[in-house]
């Protein structure tokens, strides 16, 4: 038998276990290597790339229409019966509703990873009790709110006619189509209309309805069923006729005595309204309209982008000259410049690795350490696809926090190997028992690391979502670096082992470097651990001192915090809002006092810094963008418009998107119909309002006050912008009340309110389609005609024939209300809402002042009660989920030490250089002038688990040597001994993370929270564990000894006692 299928060899170790098994053959180690790194690339030509996560959303909405009915009575008939139902819906987490004029919607958000189909059964099963809802309302439509994630917009430009920029949307449309790009929506159009604007004295002299001119319409111009011949054979129905404004006027309402017709035309104004009656949007002042393009969670972003692209550049050369198309705020590019970022990074992270391996190790071992990398990796992206997951800025950064980490078991196995085989055994036998030998520990501190991320997924909430990609692609990477360590590692092991002899130029880096380090160790360390033995308790003080001033400094905001910083994006967004009576044309006089102002702090900037920052400008006139403001619901559309601004990259520019908005906002020179202008920038993932207060109470008017209280308290701090509440007023509301001659003519208050809403409202005498869209023919009284007057002077048809004026049948109150009411969970409520700048101190103050001094005083004051939403609820979430979790994985840590070390003690002493790690963390941050942040705490939560690793290391060498020295010659000699490794696994690990602490780009930044934790915790955490670490295993020695002569003594002491008695009694 040749010697490499030996069972045994020299030194009389086991050869024949799974690893050895692996370390004989010859080629079982390198198939598995070979498969993992080809399915490993497969998956990473397939895996899908986003900017975030996929976030499920366990929300279902309920949408009940009632026309013509005020926000009031909207509250007291549809939500205070229906809200009750939903809120007891199990598993409802919140439960909130919104009344408003004509409509009623209730949201339900429910628990995380509840079952949905389940919920929404219930939800229809919920709505189907109530029993009582108004005869006019129309069926409530119950929807499961879907997750969809931007792709790009397009814009069809030109001077040639909204009608032609239609069609052209609509033919590109239908080719993404046949792409198999299916969200795709177009903005800037709207259905268009036929008004039909009925005189009032007609009605009257001719004594028709608005439903008799609409049951002509409707007649005349629709489609009707007549039936089938044949048995079925084929169906027979009247043809409509093209619904246009002539065709409208030419119908026929009656005949008249004399025998002639009574036409439409006759009787109204006819009015035919285009596509952009009410949503026009403008790029460069021409006409627009854009294609919203959005994925589902199974979208591709950036191979939908490209598809996009490729149609255009098929679709312009058919487009006249003129017309325009572009792509405008393309997310796959800025997928594809963040997550270059961070692979760029990651690479030069692997290098600083690989480097570090070169100078410490022999070059055949450091290869092969080395190759552990991408072979983790590798067998992590194969999972990662076979799951799911996706590559996206948490992901791939969970991969760099690794590159140093997963060398740590090959640097831990291979320098055992390397140490064995010196000793004299067999390449062979050294590979497998290096790897028998260290399975326990190395094991144990890949599951603490495990342990410690993995608590990371019972963080519930927005944030919790988007970091559940790190905890499975940090346990993967770990559990494929130990299968690489323990099954493929050895097998190469042992073949550098064959060669450990043969000196190549390569080993001389390593060869001078651990010549220093031996200087070191001999004449700098070893005494230095002396001085640390003699001087163990004022060590110990000492790291607790400055432990405690470390925390103080966070707690006085020496190191500032703010909970999440989210990536800027090029995009900033202007609405706004004109006054009641603003018309139109006072709407696009604003839009153009915004462009102006936009052009000159665009031509200001060009001189300024030498590059222009805005890419796209597009208006919106009927309407706002993004998230819109606040009441916008309660405006007409001819009095509301936004702006949609794309800047050049963040990178590509010295100033931020917030300094842009300030000087594009002191520019502006308001117009005198302007009510509310808002100018705000967007931003990446998860969050919410910086300013988010909820104020609940009984009585919407209370809560009106309290608001404008809280507001007019917000607004003595410059740093809060943007405040405004979401409970704006109402225009007034007439309520009409049957008098007793009303009643004797046969009025009833239904058939009042319905003439009242026929005559306000319209009707839809007949919708038909008009290519892809729309057309509707209305049949009302003109805006002339249902003016502040009206109710007074208007006639309704009696019953029984003839007319009445209604200021006889009905009394007319005027009432003020407010626009919307809000519940939530039941009580009526309103929120405040605004912007904090970046500022750190700043932020804090408005946020200190807000809890401590304004809200306190306002809830006395008006008797309503107050919560925090927004961001800092999520903060409050977040840091109650996250204190379990680190609860949780210091159970779990504990748990494993006490498996592997067989003891109660050992594990606290390893787990007590866990707070130390903080000391690092906090100055880190003060050092690069970064906020501390919730991804600073997930850096310290990760962190925990790491840290320990080299304690395990240490605490296990000590103990073994201590069976054979004593306590403190063990402790010296054990830490020395694992100075190296300790060094080289810490510096490995931080060297990964040392590009992103120095990252200057702002995409990096809210993520260097977390590396600069886990970097200078970690690395300020190796001191402590070679001078914190054994001083504490010297003090638990000394009090075990202690205890050891206590129980001695005591013992004696019985003994004494003992004699004495028996003494006493012999006597």
């Amino acid at each position: 038998m040749s010697a490499h299928n030996a069972p045994h060899d020299r030194g009389g170790m086991s050869n024949t276990g799974f690893i050895g098994y692996f370390v004989r053959h010859r080629t079982a180690a390198n198939l598995l290597l070979t498969l993992i790194v080809v399915c490993g690339v497969v998956a990473g030509l397939r895996i899908r790339a986003q900017f975030f996560p996929d976030i499920a959303i366990e929300t279902a909405t309920v949408s009940i229409v009632w026309r013509g009915v005020g926000p009031k009575e909207m509250d007291d008939a549809i939500v205070a019966r229906v809200e009750p139902k939903l809120r007891a819906i199990e598993g409802v987490k919140t439960a909130k509703a919104v009344a408003r004029e004509g409509a009623a919607s209730f949201t339900l958000e429910f628990q995380p990873g509840w079952d949905m189909a389940t919920a929404m059964d219930e939800v229809k099963a919920a709505v189907d009790e109530v029993r009582d809802l108004p005869e006019d309302a129309e069926e409530p439509v119950i929807k499961r709110k879907r997750w969809h994630d931007t792709v790009t917009d397009v814009v069809i430009s030109g001077d040639v006619g909204i009608g032609l920029l239609e069609r052209y949307a609509e033919q590109l449309k239908t080719r993404l189509f046949q792409l198999g790009i299916t969200n795709t929506e177009i903005d800037g159009i709207s259905d268009p209309e036929i008004r039909i604007d009925v005189r009032p004295e007609a009605l009257e002299r001719y004594g028709i309805t608005l439903q008799t001119v609409a049951n002509a319409i409707k007649s005349e111009t629709g489609t009707q069923p007549v039936g089938e011949i044949h048995k079925g054979a084929a169906r027979i129905r009247t043809a409509a006729q093209e619904l246009t404004a002539s065709a409208v006027g030419a119908v026929a309402v009656r005949s008249l005595p004399d025998g002639t017709k009574l036409r439409v035309a006759d009787i109204a104004n006819i009015i035919e309204e285009g596509l952009d009656r009410e949503i026009a949007m403008y790029h460069q002042g021409v006409p627009a309209v854009v294609l919203d393009i959005s994925r589902d969670a199974n979208g591709d972003a950036i191979r939908m982008q490209r598809q996009v692209e490729a149609a255009i550049a098929e679709f312009q050369p058919t487009l006249p000259e003129g017309v325009k198309v572009f792509l405008a705020h393309p997310r796959a590019q800025q997928i594809i410049d963040r997550l270059d970022l961070l692979i760029d990074n990651g690479i030069t992270g692997l290098a600083i690795v690989v480097v570090l391996l070169f100078l410490f190790l022999n070059a055949r071992t450091a290869v092969w350490v080395a190759a552990g990398i991408p072979v983790a990796m590798a067998a992590t992206v194969g999972l990662m696809y076979a799951f799911g997951f996706t590559f996206n800025m948490i992901s791939l950064f969970a991969l760099i926090i690794c590159l140093g980490i997963v060398v740590d078991d090959a640097i831990i196995i291979g320098e055992h190997s390397d140490h064995l085989a010196r000793k004299g055994l067999s390449p062979a036998v050294a590979a497998t028992t290096a790897a028998e030998r260290m399975l326990a520990p190395v094991f144990s501190a890949a599951i603490t690391t495990v342990i410690a991320f993995g608590v990371l997924s019972l963080i519930g909430g927005r944030f919790g979502r988007m970091l559940s990609d790190m905890p499975f692609t940090v346990a993967v990477v770990l559990l494929a670096s130990l299968m690489e360590s323990f099954l493929i590692l050895p097998a190469h092991m042992r073949h550098a082992l064959m060669h450990t002899g043969q000196r190549s130029f390569i080993d001389l880096p390593s060869e001078y470097v651990n010549r220093g380090f031996a200087w070191f160790l001999e004449r700098v360390f070893r005494p230095l651990m002396r001085i640390v033995m003699t001087l163990r308790y004022p060590v110990v003080a000492a790291a607790v001192l400055l432990l405690a001033f470390s925390v103080t400094a966070l707690m006085d905001r020496t190191v500032t915090w703010r909970f999440f910083s989210s990536p800027e994006r090029p995009t900033v967004r202007a609405n706004l809002a004109m006054t009641e009576g603003a018309t139109r044309a006072d709407t696009r006089a604003m839009i153009a006092e915004l462009d102006r102002a936009l052009k000159a702090v665009n031509d200001r900037y060009e001189k300024e810094y030498g590059t222009a920052p805005v890419k796209m400008a597009l208006a919106k006139l009927g309407g706002n963008t993004g998230r819109g403001l606040k009441g916008a619901d309660t405006k007409e559309p001819d009095q509301l418009a936004g702006y949609d601004i794309e800047l050049i990259d963040p990178d590509l520019r010295p100033y931020s998107a917030a300094q842009f908005i300030a000087d594009w906002e002191a520019e502006v020179r308001p117009t005198p119909f302007l009510e509310t202008l808002a100018l705000r920038g967007d931003r990446s993932g998860p969050g919410g309002d910086d300013i988010s207060v909820l104020l609940a109470g009984s009585d919407e008017n209370v809560l009106k006050s309290a608001a404008e209280a809280l507001k007019a308290s917000l607004a003595r701090f410059p740093a809060a912008t943007g405040v405004e509440d979401d409970l704006a007023y109402d225009k007034p509301e007439l309520v009409v009340t049957l008098t007793p001659k009303g009643e004797a003519l046969g009025f009833t208050t239904e058939t009042v309110a319905r003439a009242l809403r026929e005559r306000l409202d319209g009707i839809e005498a007949v919708t038909l389609a008009r290519g892809s869209r729309e057309i509707i023919a209305r049949v009302r009284l003109s805006d002339a005609d249902t003016g502040r007057d009206f109710l007074h002077q208007a006639f309704l048809p009696i019953p029984d024939g003839g007319f009445a004026p209604i200021n006889e049948i009905a009394t007319i109150t005027e009432l003020h209300g407010f626009s919307s009411i809000r519940r939530e969970n039941g009580l009526r409520r309103v929120t405040v809402s605004g912007d904090l700048p970046d500022d750190a101190v700043a932020a804090e103050e408005v946020m200190r002042a807000l809890r401590d001094e304004i809200l306190p005083g306002i809830a006395g004051q008006f008797g309503v009660e107050w919560s925090m939403g927004g961001l800092a609820e999520q903060e409050g979430e977040f840091f109650t989920e996250a204190l379990t979790g680190f609860l949780l994985a210091m159970v779990g840590v504990y748990a494993v030490l006490a498996w592997v070390n067989g003891s109660w003690t050992r594990p606290a002493t390893i787990m007590l250089v866990i707070p130390f790690g903080l000391i690092g963390a906090i100055w880190g941050h003060w050092l690069h002038d970064v906020p501390m942040s919730m991804f600073s705490v997930v850096g310290l939560i990760g962190m925990a688990g790491i840290i320990i690793n080299d304690s395990i290391v240490l605490v296990t060498t000590v103990d073994e040597r201590a069976t054979r020295q004593d306590m403190t010659s063990a402790i010296v000699d054990g830490t020395c001994d694992r100075l190296r490794a300790i060094f080289l696994t810490t510096a490995t690990t931080v060297g990964g993370l040392a590009p992103l602490a120095f990252e200057t780009s702002r995409q990096a930044l809210f993520l260097k929270p977390t590396v600069l934790s886990l970097g200078y915790g970690l690395g300020f955490g190796m001191l402590l564990v070679l001078l914190v670490t054994p001083s504490m295993l010297a003090i638990q020695h000394d009090i075990g000894m202690s205890l050891k002569s206590f129980r001695r003594y005591a013992k004696v002491r019985r003994r004494a006692r003992s004699g004495a008695r028996l003494a006493r009694v012999a006597s």
